[in-house]
C-alpha cells in the first residue's frame, strides 16, 4: 500500500479526499492539530500524526517513506473579519508551514515522489474578463501575495528530486461546507441572488472534482507546477445565482452591493466579488475527465442527489 500524508486533513478537501484515497487503497497518514478531535472524523484505519505550524519536530518519522505529501493546511480565507493580526495568520498558515515542510522533506533518508500543494485563484487577482492560464501573471492584492509566496515556497522542494504541483483552486461546491452552504439560507427564504455586480466570473468547481483532481496529481508524474482546478463551465456570479435558484426553485432577484459587503467583511469584501476567468485547458490535456463540468449537474448532484 501507497502512503500519502495529508496536512489540514479535517477541512472540507481533505476529508473528501481521504475518503477517495482509502477507496483506492492508499494508506493514508492524516497530520492534525488535534488527535482527539480528529479521531472522530476519520476511520481507525487512518494514522492520526499531531503538530502545529510553528514546529515540526515531531514529524520526521511519519514522513518517511511517503509516496505523496499532500498539504492543504491553512487558515480559512474567509472565517473571520481581516485586520492585521488575522491576515497575518492566513500567510503564515501557508507560507511559513510549507517552507517548514519543505525543509523537513529535504532532510529525510527516503523522499516522497510528490509534494502536493494546495492554492487558489486568489494567484491571479481581480482580471475582469481576461482568459486565465497557468501562464498568466499574478495579480497584486493580498491573496495574490499569499498565494505567490506559497508556490514559491512549495516550488523549492524540486532541488531535492521531488516532483511538486500547488493546485489554485476555484471556489468549492459542496452541501457540507464552504460557499454553497453560505449561499443556501437566502434563497430558502426567498431573497437570494449575487454579490457585488454579479458581473464578475465565478471560478467553481464540485467537491468530487477538487478531490478528484489531487489524486490524479499525485498519480500522474506529468502533473508538476501550477495547475488550475475549476469546471470547463465559465459563469459570471449573476449566472451562478440564477442557476442556483432554478435548481431550488426560488427566485433570484435580489443581490449584495459590495458597499454592504465591506461593512460586513471589512476588506476581504473586494476578493469576494473578484473576477477571475479561469481556464481548465492544462488540467483536461493532462487526462483529467470531469464528473461535473455543468454546473446544473454540479447543483443537482449536490442538492438533490442526482
Amino acid at each position: 500500500m501507497k502512503k500519502v500524508i495529508i496536512t489540514g486533513a479535517t477541512g472540507l478537501i481533505g476529508r473528501n479526499l481521504i475518503k477517495d484515497l482509502l477507496k483506492s487503497n492508499y494508506k493514508v497518514t492524516a497530520i492534525v492539530r488535534n488527535k482527539n478531535k480528529s479521531s472522530s472524523i476519520f476511520p481507525s484505519e487512518v494514522e492520526l500524526v499531531q503538530w502545529d505550524f510553528n514546529s515540526m519536530d515531531n514529524l520526521s518519522d511519519s514522513l518517511e517513506n511517503a509516496f505523496s505529501i499532500i498539504h492543504l493546511a491553512g487558515a480559512g480565507v474567509f472565517a473571520k473579519r481581516w485586520n492585521k493580526f488575522y491576515k497575518n495568520e492566513i500567510y503564515f498558515s501557508r507560507v511559513e508551514s510549507t517552507k517548514l515542510l519543505v525543509d523537513k522533506i529535504s532532510r529525510l533518508n527516503n523522499k516522497p515522489e510528490s509534494f502536493v500543494v494546495a492554492s487558489g485563484v486568489g494567484y491571479y487577482g481581480n482580471r475582469g474578463d481576461e482568459i486565465l492560464s497557468e501562464d498568466s501573471k499574478p495579480g497584486d492584492d493580498f491573496l495574490a501575495k499569499v498565494c505567490i509566496d506559497w508556490e514559491k515556497e512549495a516550488s523549492k522542494v524540486q532541488q531535492f528530486g521531488v516532483r511538486w504541483a500547488s493546485i489554485r483552486t476555484g471556489i468549492v461546491l459542496s452541501k457540507e461546507d464552504g460557499a454553497l452552504k453560505k449561499m443556501l439560507p437566502p434563497f430558502k427564504f426567498f431573497v437570494g441572488g449575487s454579490l457585488g455586480s454579479g458581473k464578475q466570473f465565478f471560478p467553481w468547481i464540485h467537491i468530487k472534482d477538487i478531490a478528484g483532481i489531487y489524486q490524479f496529481t499525485i498519480e500522474n508524474p506529468n502533473c508538476h507546477g501550477p495547475i488550475n482546478a475549476a469546471a470547463p463551465q465559465v459563469i459570471t456570479m449573476k449566472d451562478f445565482s440564477k442557476e442556483l435558484g432554478r435548481v431550488l426553485r426560488r427566485p433570484s432577484f435580489f443581490s449584495v452591493p459590495e458597499f454592504v459587503l465591506k461593512i460586513i467583511l471589512g476588506e476581504a469584501a473586494s476578493d469576494i466579488v473578484s473576477s477571475q476567468r479561469i481556464s481548465s485547458e492544462k488540467i483536461i490535456q493532462l487526462g483529467y475527465k470531469f464528473n461535473f463540468s455543468s454546473l446544473r449537474d454540479a447543483l443537482n448532484n449536490l442538492l438533490h442527489h442526482r
